[in-house]
């Protein structure tokens, strides 16, 4: 064996990569996996994709540990992560400071770039804002709905569009070249998700899988946390 098997969810991608060479270094074994919407990498768990590591949303965590397919001892949360406006990185940052200042900078876009509304985090919480902004069908033309939010940031670091934007979680963000952090969504339109590391049932190498998840838990790992988008301390 070579490699350690992870399910993630999209926010925890920057995180994980950066602590993968220590990993290496400590256990000599890379990291393989998926990365995207959480609700599909629980499905592919579901489905019997071979699994060392899982991080989702500590909801979905719990479910997964209900189910038999997460070993719940070895549950640990890695932060909060909130949802978050992007730019190009040379555009004017978005302004939106309430709702009212997100709903005017959502219909000044020509292109809004979002993760699957449907299986993901963000993406489902973008829907949810539009619906309760009362622009769901006014945008609907200008959506740019990708499988994940690191692939929906990448194409808007690509746009041609004239003032495109982007939302999804804010490690997304950070972790892709070419866009940059334009704060979080306002009071009222936000949403601040923790996320969750478990050990999968029917990992092939739980004691390589439990250290993975010391490491991005560790207070060691505080800062990368912090650099890649996590926040600490309790919900909310």
């Amino acid at each position: 064996m070579k490699t350690l098997n992870i399910l993630s969810g999209g926010a925890a991608q920057g995180l994980v990569r950066s602590l993968a060479p220590a990993f290496k270094a400590e256990t000599g074994l890379g990291i393989a996996g998926d990365f995207g919407a959480v609700g599909a990498m629980a499905d592919r768990l579901r489905a019997g994709v071979p699994t060392d590591v899982v991080i989702l949303t500590s909801a979905l965590i719990a479910t997964l540990a209900d189910e038999g397919l997460a070993v719940r001892s070895s549950i640990a949360d890695l932060g909060r992560v909130e949802t978050a406006l992007a730019v190009r990185a040379g555009d004017p940052a978005a302004q939106a400071e309430d709702a009212a200042s997100l709903r005017t900078a959502l219909l000044a876009a020509d292109a809004i770039f979002v993760p699957d509304t449907e299986a993901s985090t963000a993406g489902i919480h973008v829907a949810k804002v539009l619906a309760q902004l009362g622009i769901t069908d006014v945008v609907a033309d200008r959506l740019k709905i990708f499988p994940n939010g690191a692939t929906a940031m990448r194409h808007l670091a690509e746009s041609r569009d004239r003032r495109p934007i982007g939302c999804t979680q804010s490690t997304e963000i950070i972790s892709t070249p070419g866009v940059k952090l334009s704060g979080t969504l306002p009071p009222g339109c936000g949403l601040a998700t923790m996320y969750t590391a478990a050990v999968a049932t029917q990992a092939s190498a739980a004691p390589q899988a439990q250290r993975l998840i010391g490491l991005l838990t560790s207070t060691d790992a505080s800062e990368l946390r912090s650099q890649a988008g996590f926040v600490s301390g309790p919900m909310s």
